[in-house]
Parts: C-alpha cells; structure tokens; sequence
C-alpha cells in the first residue's frame, strides 16, 4: 500500500483525509483518481489512553487538544514519511472529520483555553467528547424552553435536544466553572476547530462552521435564516447571551474550502503552503460518502456508539420532518441532499463494557504480576484479555435462537435515538444461575440489533423507506457474527464497505471536491469509492423468532423507562 512504484505525477493527484475517532486519529493518503489508499497512520491519544480528565461515574468525557495536534502532526508526517518527496509535495488538499457533537470554549483568537497555561488541567477548558453527558439537566431545560415559542427551534433535529449537543454541553460549562465562563469568547465544534487551526486563522468570528455540525447539533437552519436569535438562550439563561450573536449567519457543505494550507502548518507537517484545507464535519457523515451512501440505504457507521445515515432528495422530503432523530440537514452529507442521522449511544461500547467487567480478575492478577515482575504471566493475561470479545462471539454463535433465552435492553450509555434520553440504563433479563458468558453477551449483542431495528422503524413510520443496510466500521469489518444477527432482526440484507477507514477516505473525497479534482462530491465517490467486500442476507427461520423477541424487547424497554429513577420531569 505504501509503495510509490509506477506512479507518475502528471497521471495523478493525491489529497488526505483525517479522521478524529474516539481513541484516536488515523490519516489517509489517497489517490484522488483511483481512491487507492497510498499511505496510512494511526496515533493514539495518550491523555485520553490514561483516562485523564474523564470520570465514568460522573459520566464526563474530556479529551486535551494537545491529543489531537500531537496526533495530527505524527499521523501526517508519518505518511508523507512513507513517500516520495514529489509525491509529498503533489498533496492537493486536507479533509478532516470528528466525533460530534464535541465542542470546546475558545478566547477570541479561536484558541481552546486549555491551550493557556492556566487552563492547561482544567476539564471544563477542553473538549466535550460526544458521549460525554454531564448536560443532561441543561438538554431538558432547552426542551422545555423551546415550547415557549412560536417557531419551533427543534423541528430539524427529530423534537429533543440532546445532553450530547453544543448548547446543552455549553450552558452546563458556564453555569460548573466561573473561570471559564470569564475567558470564554465562543463556542466552537471540533470539526470546525481542525480546519480553523491549520489555515493559520486568529480571529474566533471568521471561523467558517460547517453546515453538518451547525444544522444537526447547534439548530441552525436556513428556515430559521440561521441560528436561534440570541433571545431564545439568554431567556432561557443568561449566561448564554451573546453567543448566537457571534454566530454567522451563513454555514457552509464540506465540498468547500475552509481556506488554504499556513506556512507554519506546512512546516510542521511537512507539505506544502497553499494545501486545500476542506470545510469539516462529522465523522459517519464523511464516513458515509466514504461508504458510497445511496439514497434510502441507511448507512450505518458501527464503532463505540453507531451514526447512522440517510439521505433523501430534497424534494422528497417536502413537508416531512421525522420525530426522534439526530436532525435532518439539507447537504450535511451530500450537497442537494437532505441528511438525515440517528444512532445509538453504546454499540461497541456495550460489548467493551462486558469484556472489562469479565476482565476483572485478569486485571487484577495483571496488577500483581506488575509488583512481582513475572513478564510470562503478563503476557499471558494480555493476550487473554486481548481474547475475551472473538471467543465469545465464536461461542455465542453457537447459542441456539431461542425465545424464551436471556433479552437486553442496549441503552448501557443512554438513548440517543429514536427519541433522545440519555438519562436512561440498560438492562439484561431472564438470567437464572444457568446464565453463562456467551449467553450474556449474546443478550448484549442482540439488544444492539434490536436498537438498530428501532432507528429502521423510526424512519419507516415517519415516512422515509429504508431500502437496505450499508455497514461500515470496526464492528461492520470484524465481527461477521454481530452483522448476521444483525441482517436477521432488521430483516433486510447488509452490504460491507470494503474500505476499514470510510471516514477517512469521505473525507479525503471531500478534500478531492474542495481543491477542484471533482466539480461534486458524487463524482468524487464514484471514481475513489472502493466497492463492497461482504454481503449478509437474513435467515427467514431465524428472522421468525427475533420478529417475537423483538416485541419482547420493545415491553420491556416501555417498563424500564417508566421507572422512577428514569423520569426526571422535575429537572
């Protein structure tokens, strides 16, 4: 892949893409005409590795922008490292996409406070990671304010504003910590920070936002002419006055430049100046055009948490606003189009939570084996650990259907749609002492089926045909057992994307689009899209028995919210 034999420059043109996950950053060189992946890298955040500035319990979830500046400048010298220095110089244009929403407070220059020496510790100075939800009072409070008002602020993003969202997580930083509500001048989305950043821009009210992260998370909305006045907040608060104010009017599709490469950034990245820097968005929505997304094809991006994506033309969706989502954005994905995301708040993250909960004694022991030096047993309780999640999917495979068997509920780190409540917990079910393992877990695993045939469903109802199933991500690529389950409960059949970094090659498409290669994103999918590996079709048998467990787990989700501990009218 790394190999630079044959290449001609005046046959071909190269862009990068970056994707910000979670736990990391990869970046992709990319052959803009054939879509070939010339070059990689991966960097893994070292503070957020260390669990630094997170507290499970506290559900906050912090990450340092040093995390991502280290990881961007390793990645990308690291793959201009593996070429030619021609090749190097020939990169046309960047493309970058992150987790969402993840936003961070900034000083007038758009730098993130935790960037200044006083704030260097401080959690609340550094981004709110998506699945952070310590904003769960501020997002009921918004959905209770905004029926204040004759315009609905909510109609695009499905009704209910969520904890994981920009201004929820904003109110709740300036109401926890008066040192930065002080030094905050605005309020800025990772994606949009990115492109900010390596453009050499110094003035917070020039940012370019993108239409992705401004529409689906901020309530943008060319209906509204923009943003919320400045009214609906600072009536709700009036800690958040001023800030819509200092919002553009306008936002802009990631098929746009952001503006062009600095001379500093061009040093320290090994590029050259005037590089195209591509408007920014969220990860599943580059990740989707990375996939190839058609209409109607819900394109499921599965990793920690799923984000799910669809797009409709712009006619058809004339008059249909769908309840419970994540937003719908006209050109959020693809320009012209209407995007629509939903998702769920735990998909990988649930069958993590499991292996660490069978991983304690092995922690334990690794612990000791630490104090007394035995590298063998080390090794070996590593590579045990390292074991847990491909076993007990190869065992619970072998768990026969049936419909009286242990049922989860999969909302182990909230609801985030259909109808967003992140204030709710999962459950497993019908456990006796003959419960083992791979029982438990494929309870687990089916209980993220099942949530993904709720978003399915959601869509049908409200209108919107859902033509078939694009899976994309770790868990699409890995995990054969999940997506069969998977293809059984929604019914429908499962194309794989043959790519394992989609996010990273939409975005490298967007950067394609951005430096003039392609004059739309939909050429650029189509000449740099890599095709489909796997294909899974449902089992009718088994279907027939999940269509029974499936109204099993819908009755037991409605009694589990109506709990006492899940209802929190009086926030």
């Amino acid at each position: 892949m790394n190999s630079n034999d044959g290449w001609h420059m005046n046959d071909e043109s190269f862009v990068i893409g970056v994707d910000f996950g979670t736990d990391s950053v990869r970046t992709l060189v990319v052959n803009a005409i054939s879509g070939e992946e010339i070059a990689s890298s991966l960097f893994y955040y070292p503070r957020w590795k260390a669990g630094l500035y997170c507290s499970a319990s506290l559900n906050q979830f912090r990450q340092h922008p040093k995390d991502y500046i280290e990881g961007l400048e390793y990645t990308i010298r690291d793959c201009v490292s593996k070429l030619d220095p021609e090749f190097a110089m020939g990169i046309k244009a960047i493309g970058i996409d992150t987790t969402g929403s993840s936003p961070v407070a900034v000083d007038k220059t758009g730098t993130p406070l935790s960037l200044r020496p006083e704030f260097a510790e401080n959690p609340n100075a550094m981004f709110v990671l998506w699945k952070d939800h310590t904003a769960v009072k501020e997002a009921a409070q918004i959905n209770r304010h905004a029926k204040n008002f004759a315009t609905d602020y909510l109609q695009f993003v499905g009704g209910i504003y969520s904890s994981e969202w920009f201004w929820a997580k904003l109110l709740h930083v300036l109401r926890e910590d008066d040192s930065v509500r002080n030094a905050c001048y605005a309020w800025v989305e990772h994606c949009d920070w990115i492109p900010f950043m390596l453009t050499g821009a110094t003035d917070a009210d020039h940012m370019k936002r993108g239409v992705c992260s401004a529409g689906h998370k901020a309530l943008w909305s060319e209906s509204f002419g923009g943003f919320p006045p400045d009214g609906f907040f600072s009536s709700l608060d009036p800690l958040l006055k001023g800030y819509a104010a200092r919002l553009p009017l306008n936002t802009f599709t990631s098929d746009q430049a952001a503006g062009t490469l600095s001379t500093y950034w061009a040093n320290q990245l090994g590029l050259s100046p005037g590089v195209i820097v591509a408007v920014g968005a969220f990860d599943a929505h580059m990740g989707a055009v990375g996939g190839q997304i058609e209409p109607y094809y819900l394109s499921k991006v599965m990793g920690t948490s799923t984000c799910d994506i669809l797009v409709a033309p712009v006619l058809d969706m004339k008059n249909i606003l769908v309840k419970g989502i994540c937003g719908q954005v006209n050109g959020s994905v693809i320009p012209g189009m209407i995007g629509m995301e939903a998702g769920q708040s735990a998909f990988g993250d649930a069958y993590a939570w499991l292996k660490n909960l069978l991983s304690w004694p092995l922690r334990l022991a690794q612990s000791r084996a630490a104090e007394t030096n035995d590298q063998a047993l080390a090794a070996i309780i590593e590579e045990t650990q390292l074991e847990i999640l491909p076993e007990l999917s190869r065992r619970a495979a072998q768990v026969p259907v049936d419909e009286k068997s242990e049922i989860a509920i999969d909302w182990f780190n909230g609801r985030r749609t259909p109808d967003a409540n992140q204030e709710l917990r999962g459950t497993i079910s019908a456990r006796s002492l003959a419960s083992n393992a791979p029982e438990i877990f494929r309870a687990v695993a089916e209980a993220t089926c099942f949530g993904a045939r709720a978003i399915v469903e959601r869509f049908v109802s409200e209108g919107i045909p859902v033509k078939g199933l694009i899976g994309l991500g770790g868990v699409a690529k890995k995990s054969p057992f999940i997506m069969q389950m998977m293809s059984d409960v929604i019914n429908m059949p499962i194309r794989i994307h043959r790519s394992e970094q989609t996010c990273a090659l939409g975005a490298a498409m967007f950067a394609a689009t951005a430096a003039g290669i392609y004059q739309r994103v939909e050429e650029a999918m189509k000449a740099m899209g890599q095709g489909f590996d796997a294909n899974y079709h449902p089992d009718r048998s088994r279907s027939a028995i999940y269509e029974k467990r499936y109204s099993d787990y819908k009755r037991l989700g409605e009694v589990i919210e109506k709990l006492p501990f899940h209802q929190h009218d009086k926030l």
